[in-house]
């Protein structure tokens, strides 16, 4: 048996892992869709090497793994390369999810996917619930900066790749503002973690 799947998203940056983390500490187990795309494309994968065969064995690193830097860099400039490096994770992505999930122990309360383009691609629908970390648009790109030691334009692109922050908020059943600091922050999904518990006949 699946158990309740519930959606956390956000913008780039915007503290998704940080959430995510705490959701973990509450004894809720979390998937992460980015963990699973570097999974589908280790070194040795199929994954790789279709990449390989569509963008080149430049994208690689010295030590044959895929240098996510440069195909970024190729990628979010650019929506057919975009859509074709979508075409090649997104499916394998999904069906390593699946597995994921039908492994959790039916006893969890629920469980948290974490995923940055869940309302982009559609499949926060096919969930209980979502959860939207917000952040304001000057915090994010400063973080994405530090972060991935980006220029500005180079994060605006990032941003920019994704659907805009009020599209996801549209959509949230749950918002967690990551303007505060961390004791705010924790606060708010301990909140919303036991609104989840009575939403989902799950409290004890």
């Amino acid at each position: 048996m699946v158990v309740p799947v519930v959606g956390l998203t956000g913008g780039i940056a915007s503290g998704k892992s940080t959430v995510a983390r705490a959701f973990a500490a509450a004894g809720v187990p979390v998937i992460d869709a980015d963990m699973l795309a570097r999974e589908v494309v280790a070194p040795g994968s199929e994954g790789l090497s279709a990449l390989i065969d569509t963008f080149g064995a430049d994208i690689l690193a010295p030590d044959g793994s895929l240098d996510r830097k440069a195909l970024g860099a190729r990628v979010f400039h650019n929506d057919e390369l975009r859509r074709k490096l979508n075409a090649i994770t997104h499916p394998r992505i999904g069906r390593l999810s699946a597995e994921r999930l039908s492994a959790i122990d039916a006893s969890a309360p629920y469980a948290v996917y974490e995923a940055a383009l869940l309302v982009e691609n559609g499949l926060h629908r096919n969930m209980r619930a979502l959860i939207v970390v917000a952040l304001d648009d000057a915090r994010q790109l400063e973080r994405i900066m530090q972060r991935d030691l980006l220029s500005e334009a180079e994060a605006r692109a990032r941003v920019a790749a994704q659907a805009p922050l009020a599209q996801k908020l549209a959509v949230a059943d749950y918002v967690i503002d990551n303007a505060g600091d961390l004791t705010a922050l924790h606060n708010r999904v301990t909140a919303v973690h036991r609104d989840l518990l009575l939403q989902l006949g799950r409290a004890t």
